[in-house]
């Protein structure tokens, strides 16, 4: 057996681009897309796909050029995530809610050579494009859409040099042999981190490390074949944790929403009986406190993979009894998707509800394709205890981490380090039962009187107040412990008679958690900042916490 090796046979480049041409052989005729009015099939679709790949070759775009795009959940948003990289590109999805400036600096550090762009996004591509040097700009093709009224086609005919993207597919050829891989580790796409830490960096995934991913979501989600997914999840936020590739490996109906609220959610899960969502936690909770006049009863059970930040468990168990059947998981930019799962066990149902919520809270074990996970102390380099109190930094090797940091060996290097684990920056405790469960990123831990407090819990603790819509707790100085917890909120709409004042709602956390734990200062916002993923900016509230300065010194 010691001369057997891997041959030309049965070493072929892994790369879930395939995923669409055995889904138009199977599914053929079946809905790929919707929008609106418009629906493809999966034929129409790898032929649309495929003649994006040729129109960008014919371009001049060559294997390895990054083409990025400025889009929310649009069909040739979906279908890009096919069409470039078939062209040998790597693609590089822009966040939307980013300003000019910010977006200007991602395409001259990813040198980018073509840019898609929404009409809605057109005026702040253009402000970005203004920042960039001549010698480092980009192509730009707009994106029709013919249910826009603002989208004016001359004007985005304009804009193109009189290209567009349907003009692009026009010219394309259907038959088109795509541009595969050299090796699975080829670069596929670009993603930029989410921002809430104020500096994103340039995350590379290969064509094997996305067909991985890919692969093992659909397992652990236990995704059957034809499902009916909804596009809330932004596509451009890590390529939506790999569900683009993934919907077409099961043959499913993609429905694309451009914007959204809990009315436009609740109308589309009746409309196309869908059956499975992704989001982070703050969409759970715009459907569990949607006014009855947005909510519509659901066609049957949905099932909404949610992760970005930990979900209270309040927010699991409102939305759970509406009817949604919550799975819950770990990821970042850098694993492509989600490397952790809350594994349920069968026994936890006979449990009470509070107590599941609870559970499953907890971001959960590795993934089936993930190697291997740890929580480790920083300064000795050994695991922490399994008692779910001893505080340590996540880790984890796995096939669908990141190749690196593009143009950062320095920030590579402190994340993928020689001991063979990458280091998440989230700090957690591992639960006797094998269980990680996040306490906060190790940016976020308060040190209050030489204590060190998890944002996370006093969060979780304010989430379960009747009158708190969102909750998120920062660090601010003071003179005399150092830190101390500042908390933000803001308040449902018409559940109580007043609003709560500062001092009912430190009084309602005292009743709740240690004395040491509970906010200080209790700030109202009529919504926080978020990124376009609905990640609370922590780095933002940070800001505004130092702003205000140290009380006066007090002792408790």
């Amino acid at each position: 057996m010691d001369r057997m090796r891997p041959n030309a046979v049965n070493s072929s480049p892994l790369t879930p681009l395939g995923f669409l041409e055995r889904t138009a052989t199977v599914y053929g005729d079946c809905p790929s897309v919707v929008y609106h009015r418009t629906v493809y099939t999966w034929s129409q679709t790898l032929r649309r796909c495929l003649r994006l790949a040729s129109s960008l070759c014919s371009l001049g775009i060559s294997r390895g050029d990054v083409v990025s795009v400025l889009a929310p959940n649009v069909p040739a948003l979906y279908e890009m995530h096919f069409g470039v990289p078939m062209s040998g590109a790597v693609l590089n999805t822009i966040n939307l809610r980013l300003d000019a400036r910010t977006i200007s600096v991602l395409l001259h550090h990813s040198g980018s050579k073509l840019v898609f762009v929404d009409p809605l996004s057109l005026p702040l591509l253009r402000d970005a494009l203004r920042l960039l040097p001549h010698s480092h700009q980009p192509r730009v093709v707009p994106i029709e859409d013919p249910y826009e009224e603002n989208a004016n086609s001359s004007e985005l005919s304009a804009a193109g040099g009189g290209l567009t993207y349907e003009k692009l597919i026009g010219m394309g050829d259907p038959e088109f042999k795509w541009v595969r891989p050299n090796s699975e580790w080829d670069p596929m796409v670009l993603n930029y981190t989410s921002g809430t830490t104020s500096a994103p960096k340039g995350v590379v995934h290969c064509h094997r490390g996305l067909f991985i991913i890919t692969v093992d979501s659909l397992i652990d989600w236990s995704v059957p074949k034809r499902p009916v997914y909804l596009w809330t999840l932004p596509m451009f936020h890590a390529n939506g944790w790999s569900f683009p590739w993934g919907i077409a490996a099961s043959g499913g109906t993609n429905v694309c929403l451009r914007r959204f609220d809990s009315a436009t959610i609740y109308a589309a899960l009746a409309t196309h009986r869908v059956t499975h969502m992704c989001g982070a936690p703050v969409v759970l909770n715009m459907l569990a406190n949607a006014p009855d006049s947005a909510r519509q009863p659901l066609p049957d059970r949905v099932h909404i993979l949610t992760a970005g930040a930990p979900p209270p468990a309040a927010v699991l168990h409102r939305a759970e009894a509406l009817g949604f059947s919550i799975s819950h998981g770990y990821g970042l930019t850098e694993t492509a998707g989600l490397a952790i799962s809350c594994a349920w066990k069968g026994e936890w149902d006979r449990l009470p509800a509070a107590e599941r919520a609870r559970l499953k809270a907890r971001q959960g074990v590795r993934t089936l394709a993930m190697a291997e996970i740890d929580v480790i102390d920083g300064s000795t380099g050994e695991s922490v205890k399994r008692d779910g109190a001893t505080m340590g930094e996540i880790v984890l090797r796995g096939g669908c981490v990141m190749l690196g940091y593009l143009k950062d060996e320095e920030a590579t290097s402190r994340a993928v380090r020689p001991d063979g684990w990458f280091y998440t920056g989230d700090v957690g405790v591992m639960h006797a039962d094998g269980y990680v469960e996040i306490k906060d990123r190790s940016k976020d831990v308060i040190i209050s009187g030489g204590e060190n407090l998890s944002s996370v819990e006093v969060e979780s603790v304010l989430y379960g107040h009747p009158a708190v819509n969102e909750a998120a707790v920062v660090a601010r100085p003071d003179e005399y412990w150092g830190e101390t917890p500042c908390a933000f909120v803001s308040i449902k709409e018409g559940v109580l008679a007043a609003p709560p004042t500062e001092k009912e709602v430190i009084g309602w956390c005292r009743e709740r958690m240690p004395h040491y734990m509970v906010p200080k200062t209790v700030v109202f916002k009529p919504e926080l900042p978020k990124t376009s993923t609905g990640k609370i900016q922590k780095y933002v509230l940070r800001k505004m916490a130092r702003a205000m300065g140290s009380p006066r010194p007090s002792r408790m």
